[in-house]
């Protein structure tokens, strides 16, 4: 299923084509290098003082089922219907710390949704499709894991490879073909001052 987002003007293909699917192929593993270039992606995110607030947990089908299946098993039921079939999951977690003083590092969050995103566009320009997911027990997560106290536990992240929409029924298939929406431009960006907008864009 090719879903892209609707723009004004053309944007880069790989953010147009990012979406976040919930039908995976049971049957497709994402490989060991895969795995690696999606780190990557996501360690060359800008960050605060390039402090790097961000850590991700990752677990693979395909390598250690029990580990992947308690990650899982952290997961909300709504989402578990549909994730049961993706090959990787991900635990993306926040520093509260910056590592050079050990204050407080208010930007910790923005930096880590950063890395979360080059992720995303990462597994987007290889052909994988990666779900973030807030639908999770966060002190399950911590506890199962070993989740030191000092990091946010932010959000949960499916990648895999995208299947045929007819392994989806009911709500989950409902939600998958609904036309994709955003705010328009002018809610959301705005010129010079608050709630005017940016010259060129449509209401």
């Amino acid at each position: 299923m090719h879903n892209p987002a609707i723009t004004q003007v053309t944007i880069d293909n790989t953010l147009a084509n990012r979406w976040s699917g919930r039908a995976y192929d049971a049957t497709k593993g994402v490989t060991q290098e895969q795995v690696i270039a999606l780190l990557e992606a996501a360690r060359w995110a800008p960050s605060c003082f390039g402090d790097q607030p961000w850590r991700f947990v990752v677990w693979d089908k395909n390598t250690d089922a029990a580990s992947w299946q308690q990650a899982f098993d952290c997961l909300v039921p709504g989402n578990q219907t549909w994730v049961k079939d993706a090959p990787l999951l991900l635990l993306i977690c926040a520093d509260t710390l910056f590592s050079h003083n050990q204050k407080a590092n208010r930007w910790a969050q923005y930096d880590t949704g950063a890395a979360a995103e080059n992720l995303c566009l990462q597994a987007s320009s290889m052909g994988l499709m990666a779900h973030q997911m807030g639908g999770f027990d966060p002190d399950k997560a911590r506890a199962t894991f070993n989740i030191p106290e000092q990091y946010t536990l932010m959000a949960m992240m499916s990648v895999g490879y995208q299947a045929d929409i007819a392994t989806l029924e009911g709500e989950i298939l409902a939600r998958e073909t609904a036309p994709r929406s955003r705010k328009p431009l002018s809610e959301l960006f705005f010129g010079a001052t608050w709630g005017q907008p940016v010259p060129g864009v449509r209401e």
